[in-house]
């Protein structure tokens, strides 16, 4: 069976979905399953994590249990890889108070063997949005 340009941008978009949907209900093992096993994370910039820093920096975020929401503004696949640009926001309630964080994100993903989109750069701050 071949696969259309057009499914494997569908997917692309499908996986960023499915990615809201996990961090909202604050599922770690499927947010971490859907990153390539070297993925590097850029969650504060200047600091990119990978590994089970990446893994732990996660966990802890998410256990103060944030919401997200999160619009593709474009994506663009060649091969086995995609490139995202996604505005997002983020509320979370922290010890400090209420926070508000948005930005526009980068995130490049490669097609696996099985099918399934996976980060391999996720960039939340790729760049910040303007006023």
């Amino acid at each position: 069976m071949t696969v259309t340009h057009q499914q494997l941008v569908d997917a692309a978009r499908e996986h960023g979905e499915r990615y809201v949907e996990a961090f909202n209900s604050g599922d770690v093992d499927t947010i971490n399953a859907m990153y390539t096993e070297d993925a590097i994370s850029v969650w504060e910039p200047g600091n990119p994590q990978t590994g089970q820093a990446r893994r732990d920096s996660l966990a802890e975020f998410i256990s103060q249990k944030p919401r997200m929401t999160a619009t593709l503004q474009e994506s663009h696949v060649t091969g086995d890889t995609a490139l995202l640009v996604v505005n997002w926001a983020i509320d979370v309630t922290t010890p400090e108070g209420e926070q508000h964080l948005e930005g526009v994100g980068l995130d490049v993903l490669r097609l696996g063997a099985d099918g399934q989109w996976l980060f391999a750069v996720d960039n939340p701050f790729g760049q910040t949005p303007t006023a």
